[in-house]
């Protein structure tokens, strides 16, 4: 599916910079021709200029003033020769009347006279009586493709007597003084001049727009490929995501069917039966919301649908609801959960001491002693974050330190302001005594249904998989960063930095 989608991605790659360079080549060839012919239409306008301007002009009768005058035809073209080259440019000259008197031609060209500044492009044939005869007076294309069909060599000259076809670009021009008409100058020149570049310069476009089409469909192909990669990965993530979430809710749900269908075909059930596979049902249906819970947050979080609802958090305040919530969970366990606020140094450069109050097995005019020292505290610990997504990330983040916590160990909780690419922050740690993770497993912590081995698999029963998830989730969506050290068997670390951000 991705190599179809990818040959597609080169194949519209490849089309569009094709026929991109199609258009600028047409656009190219077009403006060189265009070129091309102007400049010669000018250079035949300049020689009949200069012809012109050489031109002896003498009276019919000598000795009468003001009467006819003429051309001196033997005086005004005697060092006109053909010189045969290709690039010569012919002259031919006409008496008033229209008769040929004088030609750099080998041979008479059989063209009536058509009086043209602008420059035309005439084409000759041979006829019946060997003559050359105008085929038809042609503009443009047309006659660049009767060149094309008619001139068997690039390099054949006008003044040859043999060829069975010409192309000549002409101007004609009436020669007069006042009102009387001495003559007509028409100068021809070879099509071909312009053919042979232009000819030479289509194949050098076509192959500079093979040259590029192959590199593009390289490129194309190569980019394709990375454009792909985040696609098909995230394909890959979303399989295994599938395959997982398919997985943990296929369990609960196949026991509470199997509970259910036990209870159902019981003909006489004893009640305490009824209210065991009861509650077993009430249980995996919890664990079946926590986990339909998950998933969802973690759906809406990369779509982008979670809308953090951000106001000011008092950190601290946060880190005592959250223990007070876990304090059941430790005392069960006979676990020590205490909590270490750190505050920053004071303006007269005199450090406060740190303030550390254990939370496990505490009475209740204890906690209302520490609810009062910790109170000036509030504005240094304060963060303008989603005070739903904190609770959610350190209820995550202690329960399962508690969770993988031998009984008599401890669970630490520390506050403190930091620096974090010059920005103020708070870094929260929570460290346990507990069983550690493999330094292999550390990179993967943070994979959706991830669970490092059986034995962590078997003491997280009750565990979907997507705690770290969810915390990396809610950690990055306060453009905050987590980070997880551990020792297997001494314990783990688990490090959160949120910037203090400013409001809005």
């Amino acid at each position: 599916m991705f190599q179809t989608t990818r040959r597609r991605l080169a194949l519209w790659y490849t089309t569009v910079t094709a026929v991109l360079l199609l258009l600028f080549a047409t656009g190219f060839y077009l403006y060189v021709r265009e070129t091309l012919i102007e400049r010669m239409d000018d250079t035949l306008n300049h020689v009949v200029e200069v012809v012109g301007r050489s031109l002896v002009i003498e009276p019919v009768n000598p000795h009468s003033e003001g009467g006819a005058l003429r051309v001196n035809v033997e005086a005004s073209f005697r060092d006109n020769a053909a010189t045969g080259e290709d690039d010569h440019i012919d002259l031919e000259w006409f008496s008033p009347t229209g008769e040929l008197l004088w030609s750099t031609l080998s041979e008479p060209l059989q063209i009536p006279l058509h009086l043209n500044n602008n420059g035309e492009t005439v084409r000759m044939v041979r006829g019946s009586g060997g003559a050359l005869r105008e085929a038809g007076t042609q503009e443009g294309e047309e006659a660049e493709n009767n060149d094309r069909q008619q001139l068997t060599t690039n390099n054949q000259q006008p003044t040859t007597a043999s060829p069975d076809s010409l192309i000549l670009r002409q101007v004609t021009q009436r020669i007069e003084v006042g009102r009387q008409v001495l003559g007509y100058l028409r100068v021809s020149h070879p099509w071909f001049e312009v053919t042979k570049p232009v000819r030479q310069l289509v194949w050098d476009l076509l192959l500079g727009i093979g040259l590029m089409v192959a590199t593009v469909a390289a490129i194309g192909w190569f980019l394709s490929g990375l454009a792909m990669e985040p696609v098909s990965e995230s394909y890959q993530r979303l399989k295994q995501f599938t395959a997982d979430a398919s997985h943990e809710l296929r369990n609960p749900i196949a026991i509470i069917q199997t509970n259910v269908q036990v209870a159902l075909a019981d003909p006489d059930p004893d009640p305490k039966t009824q209210q065991q596979h009861l509650k077993v049902v009430e249980r995996l249906t919890r664990r079946l919301g926590r986990l339909v819970d998950d998933l969802l947050f973690l759906a809406r979080q990369d779509s982008g649908i979670v809308q953090a609802r951000c106001v000011n958090v008092s950190v601290d305040s946060l880190l005592r609801d959250v223990l007070e919530e876990q304090q059941m969970l430790a005392e069960e366990k006979g676990i020590q959960l205490a909590l270490s606020l750190i505050e920053p140094i004071a303006k007269n450069g005199a450090s406060s001491a740190a303030s550390q109050s254990g939370v496990t097995g505490v009475s209740p005019s204890t906690t209302t002693t520490i609810a009062t020292t910790l109170s000036s505290q509030e504005t240094w610990s304060t963060l303008y974050a989603d005070r739903d997504q904190l609770a959610r990330l350190f209820t995550n983040l202690v329960g399962n330190a508690l969770q993988y916590t031998p009984s008599g160990g401890t669970v630490l909780v520390k506050l403190q302001p930091t620096k974090r690419s010059g920005n103020a922050s708070l870094q929260i740690s929570i460290n346990d005594t507990g069983i550690g993770i493999a330094p292999d497993a550390l990179p993967r912590l943070f994979d959706r249904f991830y669970r490092v081995d059986q034995a962590r698999t078997q003491t997280a029963a009750a565990g979907s998989g997507l705690g770290l998830a969810i915390a990396r989730a809610i950690v990055e969506n306060h453009q905050g960063h987590i980070h997880i050290d551990s020792t297997l068997g001494q314990g783990t670390t688990v490090t959160v930095v949120l910037p203090q951000r400013d409001e809005g």
